[in-house]
């Protein structure tokens, strides 16, 4: 061996033995990634925002020519990463944990930038916004990224009945990444698919009856619809401000409390709902929530009708969520069986309880007002946007679905006595039920399959914690809802991270491509 050669392998061997030691070669591993993961590498400096939008994005450009989960990206996403990069290597002060992490919009939230705001409709195609809503303006504060706006049910959904769970003009046919999955749900369809599918790290749905939950518990994520008020709705596209809210959608809990940390608040452009709900958030926030034996000395109450009439005994759902009540029982809840909700069908049919007669009236006149307030834009009312449909029957494939919805809700006017009655029917409704029940069983929380009383509780602006629970024979998700009065938010949290911790149940979806 010459002189040169035994230099040149002991030069090598002192490379490797380096790499081998350094962790800073180790590659960091995007699937799945946390919140807290995505901090501490880039505090290690192993990852900046900008790879971690750029990854984003070619995973966005990948998949979802077959999910059609993001209607459109930010084109100043990158821009944006880059600010937050520089940012993090120059200031001293602390950063939010939120800060340089890229976050999904579902395209009924406004965003003044170059995105558009178009909940699904081409009839929005071109519109300006006069400003970010409130919770966006919250996010930018907090230095997140707005990576683009997810796809969702067009127009939440309200347009007709019969329309296909997740599909929209703009955004297509909403795809669950789990292939043995029935539907990707709606209407916040895009906001769930795209955190499933690992194509972002966190998102935003918004919520009246159904829209954050089924989505959640059908793509196996986590989904939390707050108690309305504790996000500011300011800048979205409404159907009722009475019962609407905006909720964060994650692959964990942690992931979805942080997001929500960071949108709770007063906002005076919503400001009777914020300021009623803001004596519900903690001081220190809703991160103290966030304790394994978070189930101990816990009430819940098991909706046992709801997981009989779901899953019939013996079924592997069945079987799965037995196994979840004895785990929770080894955690210190205290179960409570059988109970039931007074009335529940009622509150289940939207036509009986009185929900349909309310939300026709309160379409017309929040829309309208959104429409007017737009800087510019192709329709200033509901008129003008069943004009729209009309005009462009093959776009909002008008023969197949109509829109029997919107033609229902421009005959109203305004709030009268039938609506006044019906919202009071409503209240009643939940008085008598949810309200009664707690109370009289001393319940922290109920629990029910999937998100099939979701109904039940959208007529109280109820909030809702939805988490993976399992996968069917076939590897279709479904999950487990737990639903508390107003203000219990951080009760739920307790209790739905303790369950999530305990029986750690989410699985990625399989390689689609």
């Amino acid at each position: 061996m010459t002189s040169s050669t035994h230099i040149f392998l002991l030069l090598l061997l002192f490379v490797v033995s380096i790499c081998s030691k350094s962790t800073s070669f180790t590659p960091f591993k995007f699937e799945e990634a946390t919140i807290a993961d995505i901090q501490l590498a880039f505090n290690n400096g192993k990852l900046n925002s900008s790879q971690l939008v750029m990854h984003y994005l070619d995973q966005i450009s990948t998949l979802n020519p077959y999910l059609n989960a993001v209607i459109e990206v930010n084109p100043d996403a990158i821009d944006d990463a880059s600010k937050a990069d520089l940012q993090r290597s120059t200031d001293g002060m602390q950063l939010s944990p939120l800060h340089g992490i890229p976050v999904l919009i579902k395209d009924n939230i406004n965003t003044h930038d170059k995105l558009n705001t178009t909940s699904g409709s081409f009839a929005l195609l071109g519109s300006i916004v006069s400003q970010d809503a409130g919770v966006i303006q919250r996010l930018r504060k907090a230095g997140a990224i707005i990576l683009g706006k997810a796809s969702m049910s067009e127009w939440d959904n309200f347009r007709s009945l019969g329309v296909k769970q997740g599909w929209s003009p703009r955004g297509g046919q909403g795809r669950n990444p789990y292939p043995t999955a029935d539907s990707p749900c709606g209407t916040s369809s895009g906001s769930a698919i795209a955190v499933a599918a690992n194509l972002v790290t966190v998102s935003l749905g918004t919520d009246l009856d159904n829209a954050i939950t089924c989505p959640a518990v059908m793509n196996s994520v986590v989904g939390i619809k707050p108690t309305v008020g504790l996000t500011s709705r300011s800048g979205m596209v409404p159907i009722s401000p009475r019962l609407q809210t905006i909720g964060p959608m994650a692959r964990t809990m942690a992931d979805a409390v942080t997001l929500l940390d960071v949108i709770v608040g007063f906002d005076p452009l919503d400001a009777n709902a914020t300021k009623e709900a803001s004596r519900f958030i903690p001081i220190d926030g809703f991160q103290k929530s966030l304790k394994e034996d978070g189930l101990e000395g816990k009430r819940v109450g098991i909706l046992r009708h709801s997981f009989s009439n779901e899953y019939p005994k013996g079924s592997v759902e069945a079987n799965t969520f037995e196994a979840h009540f004895q785990t929770m029982r080894l955690k210190g809840a205290i179960l409570i069986d059988n109970i039931e909700l007074k009335n529940v069908k009622i509150m289940q049919n939207i036509t009986a309880s009185g929900e349909v007669v309310a939300l026709l009236a309160e379409f017309k006149l929040s829309l309208n007002a959104y429409l007017k307030d737009l800087v510019s834009s192709p329709v200033r009312s509901l008129a003008d946007v069943i004009a729209f449909n009309n005009q462009h029957p093959i776009e909002e494939r008008m023969k197949e679905y109509g829109q029997i919805v919107f033609l229902a809700s421009q005959q109203t006017n305004g709030i009268g006595e039938a609506e006044k009655n019906a919202m009071k029917r409503m209240a009643q409704l939940s008085k008598e039920g949810m309200e009664d029940l707690i109370q009289e069983k001393s319940l922290d929380a109920v629990m029910f399959p999937d998100s099939s009383l979701s109904h039940t509780m959208a007529i109280g602006g109820f909030p809702i914690i939805s988490v993976p629970a399992g996968y069917n024979n076939s590897g279709a998700p479904f999950g487990i809802s737990f639903a508390g009065l107003r203000g219990s938010d951080a009760t739920l949290i307790e209790i739905a991270y303790a369950f999530e911790q305990a029986t750690k149940v989410r699985k990625p979806p399989p390689q689609l491509v």
